[in-house]
C-alpha cells in the first residue's frame, strides 16, 4: 500500500499557535488509506451523532474509536457504533491524544466546542490525520490562522461541516450570480438567527427554580453573578463529566449546566453566539456565490444589543453589521432585523437570488427564491445558462472521503473556512469595541487599532499556552 509522508512540527515552528506541553509531534508516517478510511471521532454532543451516523452508511469508512470528555456521552458513541457493525471493536478514549497516536487512524470528525477547535485540529494534523471539522474554523481569528497552517505543513484534507455547499439550491444559487445572471452585484444580505435557543432543553429546568424567587427572572441573559438567581444555576460539575478538562484553554467559571452541554455558544467564553454559530453556513455561502473564497472586507462596522458581560448567557442576542468588499460591494449580516430575510440574499443590477435551508417561497418551495421565474425551475440551472459550473459534491461526508482517498481539496477546504468565519469574528470585534474596523486581507491584520487587534487572539488558562 503506497505511504504517505508528513511533516513533524514543534508548537514553537508556528506563529501564535496554541499547544498544550508535552503534546506529542506525530510519528512521521502513516498508510495512506485504499479501499477502507478507518475514522475517530471526537466529540458525541449536538453534531457529533450526526455526523458519525453520515460516515457509518459509507461502506468505505470504518469508526473504529470515539472520544469524549462526557462518560454517558462517550458509551452512546460507542454503543451506537458498535450497534451498528454489531461487533464490541469500537475504542473509547477520554483523550484525544491518545486515540490520535493510534497507527491505525486515517481520519478523524471533530466536533467540539469552538474554545478546543484549534488545539484538537492541530494535533490530528500533526499527526497526519485527515479531519472533518466543525465551523467557525476556531474561537478566534489567530487560533484559525494555526489550523490552516498546520492543515497546509502537514498536507492534511479538511472538509469543513459547512454542508450547505453540498446541498442543490445553494450551488444553483451561487451559479447564478457566478454567471452573472443577476447582474453586477451591489449588495448582498445575510440573515442570521437572533437571542439565544435552548438546545439542551435545559433551561427550563432552571427557570423554574428560579421562579420561586421574588424577581421571577425568566430569562437566562439576566442572570448575574451576586444574585440569588446565579447561586441556584451554580452547582457541582456532574460525576460523569470532566469539567476541569472541558474549559480546557479557556477561564475557568463555576459549573452551569445550562451554558454547556451544547449551550455552550452562549458564552463567550466557550462559543461565540449566534454569530459565529451561523457565519460558517450563510456568509460562507454569500463568498461562494461572489467568488470570494480567498478574499474578505475591508471595512466592517457593527452595532448589537448584549446581556451584561458575566451574564450566564453573554452573546449580542441582535445585531447588524456593514461590511465593505471588494468590487464596491457591500454586505449586511444581520439577526433580529426584519428587513433582512434568512439566508443568503444577493442583489445585482439585473436582478436577485435568495436561498434559505426553509422555504422562502410558498409557491417553490426548497429554500429558494429569485427575481426572474426561470430560475426556479428545476434543482439546476439549464447549461445554456451555467457559464459558471461550480464544485458538486456527492454528499458532503461522501465528499470528504472521496478526498481523502484521491487527496483531491474538498468542497469546503481549510482556507476557505477561514475567509468564511473571519467576517463574523470581525463583525463580533467592532460590536464589542464599538467603533469601525479596517482589515488587510493580505496581511490578515487589523489596521491602525491596538484594542481591537487583541481580539484577534485570547489569553489561554495554564498549562495551556500560546507560543
Amino acid at each position: 500500500m503506497n505511504r504517505r509522508h508528513f511533516l513533524t512540527t514543534t508548537g514553537a515552528a508556528l506563529v501564535l499557535p496554541l499547544i498544550l506541553p508535552g503534546c506529542a509531534t506525530g510519528t512521521g508516517r502513516r498508510p495512506r488509506p485504499s479501499n477502507r478510511i478507518n475514522l475517530g471521532i471526537v466529540g458525541w454532543g449536538m453534531q457529533g451523532p450526526h455526523n458519525t451516523r453520515s460516515f457509518l452508511a459509507e461502506k468505505d469508512c470504518q469508526v473504529i474509536a470515539a472520544c469524549d470528555l462526557n462518560q454517558v456521552n462517550l458509551q452512546k458513541a460507542v454503543d451506537t457504533i458498535n450497534q451498528h457493525y454489531d461487533n464490541k471493536d469500537c475504542a473509547a478514549y477520554h483523550d484525544y491524544r491518545e486515540m490520535m497516536a493510534r497507527e491505525d487512524l486515517d481520519a478523524v470528525m471533530l466536533a467540539v466546542p469552538d474554545h478546543w477547535h484549534e488545539l484538537v485540529a492541530t494535533e490530528a494534523a500533526r499527526r497526519g490525520l485527515d479531519i472533518y471539522g466543525e465551523k467557525p474554523l476556531a474561537k478566534t481569528i489567530a487560533e484559525q490562522q494555526s489550523i490552516v497552517r498546520a492543515v497546509q505543513k502537514n498536507k492534511i484534507i479538511w472538509q469543513t461541516g459547512s454542508w450547505q455547499r453540498s446541498q442543490a439550491q445553494f450551488r444553483k444559487a451561487a451559479e447564478i450570480v457566478r454567471s452573472g445572471l443577476i447582474g453586477k452585484v451591489t449588495r448582498v444580505e445575510v440573515g442570521l438567527p437572533s437571542g439565544h435557543k435552548d438546545f439542551a432543553h435545559t433551561a427550563p429546568e432552571l427557570i423554574a427554580k428560579l421562579a420561586e424567587l421574588p424577581g421571577k427572572i425568566d430569562d437566562l441573559s439576566k442572570v448575574v453573578p451576586g444574585t440569588p438567581e446565579w447561586d441556584l444555576a451554580v452547582t457541582a460539575p456532574p460525576a460523569e463529566l470532566d469539567y476541569n478538562t472541558w474549559i480546557g484553554p479557556s477561564q475557568m467559571e463555576p459549573y452551569i449546566r445550562q451554558r454547556v452541554f451544547m449551550n455552550w455558544r452562549w458564552n463567550y467564553n466557550t462559543g461565540g453566539g449566534q454569530l459565529l454559530d451561523w457565519v460558517g453556513h450563510h456568509v460562507d455561502i454569500a463568498h461562494w456565490g461572489l467568488g470570494f473564497d480567498h478574499s474578505g472586507p475591508s471595512e466592517i462596522e457593527g452595532h448589537g444589543e448584549f446581556p451584561a458581560p458575566n451574564a450566564l448567557w453573554n452573546t449580542c442576542t441582535r445585531y447588524r453589521i456593514e461590511l465593505k468588499y471588494p468590487q464596491d460591494i457591500t454586505m449586511i449580516i444581520a439577526g433580529g432585523h426584519d428587513d433582512i430575510q434568512g439566508g443568503t440574499k444577493w442583489i445585482g443590477t439585473d436582478g436577485w437570488v435568495l436561498v434559505n435551508r426553509s422555504e422562502v417561497d410558498k409557491a417553490n418551495p426548497g429554500g429558494f427564491d429569485a427575481s426572474n421565474p426561470a430560475w426556479k425551475k428545476g434543482k439546476s440551472l439549464p447549461e445554456a445558462l451555467r457559464t459558471t459550473k461550480l464544485y458538486k459534491s456527492p454528499g458532503h461526508w461522501r465528499n470528504f472521503l472521496d478526498c481523502v482517498k484521491s487527496r483531491q481539496p474538498t468542497l469546503a477546504p481549510v482556507e476557505t473556512a477561514h475567509h468564511s468565519a473571519i467576517p463574523g469574528h470581525l463583525g463580533l470585534i467592532s460590536l464589542l469595541t464599538g467603533r469601525k474596523i479596517r482589515w488587510d486581507t493580505a496581511s490578515e491584520m487589523i489596521l491602525d487599532d491596538t484594542e481591537a487587534s487583541r481580539l484577534m487572539t485570547r489569553e489561554y488558562r495554564a498549562p495551556w499556552r500560546t507560543v
